[in-house]
Protein backbone atom coordinates (compact mmCIF):
# COMPACT_ATOMS: atom_id res chain seq x y z
CA UNK A 1 0.00 0.00 0.00
CA UNK A 2 1.32 3.16 -1.03
CA UNK A 3 1.97 6.37 1.42
CA UNK A 4 -0.84 8.31 -0.14
CA UNK A 5 -3.53 10.24 1.50
CA UNK A 6 -7.17 9.02 0.78
CA UNK A 7 -8.73 12.33 1.08
CA UNK A 8 -6.33 14.89 0.46
CA UNK A 9 -4.00 12.87 -2.07
CA UNK A 10 -0.84 14.11 -0.49
CA UNK A 11 2.02 12.26 -1.11
CA UNK A 12 5.76 12.37 0.06
CA UNK A 13 7.80 14.81 -1.39
CA UNK A 14 11.35 14.37 -2.89
CA UNK A 15 14.49 16.97 -2.10
CA UNK A 16 18.37 17.31 -1.24
CA UNK A 17 19.55 16.45 2.30
CA UNK A 18 22.25 19.53 2.76
CA UNK A 19 25.39 18.22 5.00
CA UNK A 20 27.34 20.84 6.70
CA UNK A 21 29.90 20.59 3.81
CA UNK A 22 27.05 21.68 1.55
CA UNK A 23 26.77 18.15 0.10
CA UNK A 24 23.51 17.70 -1.24
CA UNK A 25 21.68 13.68 -1.50
CA UNK A 26 18.46 12.77 -2.19
CA UNK A 27 15.67 12.34 0.45
CA UNK A 28 12.53 11.95 1.26
CA UNK A 29 9.96 14.05 2.79
CA UNK A 30 7.35 11.55 4.45
CA UNK A 31 3.64 12.82 5.39
CA UNK A 32 2.35 12.54 8.28
CA UNK A 33 -0.09 9.60 7.86
CA UNK A 34 -1.61 7.21 9.73
CA UNK A 35 -4.64 4.87 10.08
CA UNK A 36 -7.94 5.60 11.14
CA UNK A 37 -11.18 4.06 11.97
CA UNK A 38 -14.76 6.07 11.25
CA UNK A 39 -18.60 5.01 11.74
CA UNK A 40 -19.80 5.46 8.74
CA UNK A 41 -23.63 6.37 9.02
CA UNK A 42 -24.62 5.98 5.49
CA UNK A 43 -23.97 2.57 5.26
CA UNK A 44 -24.08 1.69 8.77
CA UNK A 45 -20.61 0.20 9.30
CA UNK A 46 -16.89 1.10 10.35
CA UNK A 47 -14.40 1.65 7.67
CA UNK A 48 -10.48 2.44 7.83
CA UNK A 49 -8.91 5.27 6.20
CA UNK A 50 -5.23 5.96 6.21
CA UNK A 51 -5.13 9.65 5.87
CA UNK A 52 -2.84 12.77 6.98
CA UNK A 53 -3.72 15.08 9.94
CA UNK A 54 -4.77 17.69 7.26
CA UNK A 55 -7.44 15.04 5.64
CA UNK A 56 -8.51 14.53 9.60
CA UNK A 57 -9.19 18.21 9.59
CA UNK A 58 -11.16 18.01 6.31
CA UNK A 59 -13.33 15.85 7.51
CA UNK A 60 -14.17 17.43 10.80
CA UNK A 61 -15.17 20.48 8.53
CA UNK A 62 -17.45 19.16 5.86
CA UNK A 63 -18.08 15.28 7.51
CA UNK A 64 -17.48 12.12 5.92
CA UNK A 65 -19.57 11.06 3.08
CA UNK A 66 -18.87 14.50 1.54
CA UNK A 67 -14.85 13.98 2.05
CA UNK A 68 -15.25 10.33 0.69
CA UNK A 69 -17.21 11.68 -2.10
CA UNK A 70 -14.95 14.43 -3.03
CA UNK A 71 -11.96 12.44 -2.60
CA UNK A 72 -13.74 9.58 -5.18
CA UNK A 73 -14.23 12.43 -7.54
CA UNK A 74 -10.79 13.85 -7.76
CA UNK A 75 -9.60 10.08 -7.90
CA UNK A 76 -7.33 10.32 -4.51
CA UNK A 77 -9.31 6.76 -3.59
CA UNK A 78 -11.84 4.14 -5.11
CA UNK A 79 -15.15 3.14 -3.22
CA UNK A 80 -13.34 -0.70 -3.47
CA UNK A 81 -9.60 1.17 -1.80
CA UNK A 82 -11.69 1.49 1.38
CA UNK A 83 -11.95 -1.19 4.40
CA UNK A 84 -14.75 -2.16 5.84
CA UNK A 85 -14.36 -3.18 9.18
CA UNK A 86 -16.86 -5.90 10.60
Amino acid sequence: MSRICQITGKKPGVGNKVSHSKHRTKRRFDINLFTKKFYYVEQECWISLRLTAAGLRVINRIGLDAALTKAVAKGYCDWKDIKIIG
